[in-house]
C-alpha cells in the first residue's frame, strides 16, 4: 500500500511530465505565429524588414499577402515609417500608405 505522500506526488510528476512535453513540442514545432502584410493596391509595394541585424527587401505584388516577422522586428513601410512589430501584428497597404490592424 502507498502512503499518502506517494499518492499525491504521482500524478503532480504525472503533470509536470505532460507540461515538459507539450513545451518540448511546441517549441520543436515552431512559431506559431507570425506578422502578416496584405498589399490592396494595384502595384507593388516594398516593405524593408530589419530582423536579426540584417534587412530584407519584401516586395509584394497586387493583392499578394505575406508572412514574415516571427520573432520580432522592424519595418520600413513604404512612406518611409519605421515601425516595432512583435510578430502578431496584421500590415494592410492600401493608396500607398501601410497600417497596422
Amino acid at each position: 500500500m502507498r502512503n499518502a505522500t506517494e499518492a499525491v506526488a504521482t500524478p503532480i510528476l504525472q503533470m509536470w511530465k505532460s507540461l515538459v512535453a507539450a513545451i518540448a513540442i511546441l517549441a520543436v514545432g515552431g512559431p506559431a505565429l507570425a506578422a502578416s502584410a496584405t498589399n490592396k493596391d494595384a502595384e507593388t509595394r516594398t516593405l524593408v524588414v530589419t530582423e536579426g541585424g540584417g534587412k530584407t527587401e519584401l516586395a509584394l505584388a497586387a493583392g499578394e499577402t505575406a508572412e514574415f516577422c516571427p520573432t520580432g522586428c522592424f519595418v520600413t513601410m513604404p512612406n518611409g515609417d519605421l515601425e516595432a512589430l512583435t510578430g502578431s501584428e496584421t500590415i494592410e497597404i492600401s493608396g500607398g500608405v501601410a497600417r497596422i490592424k
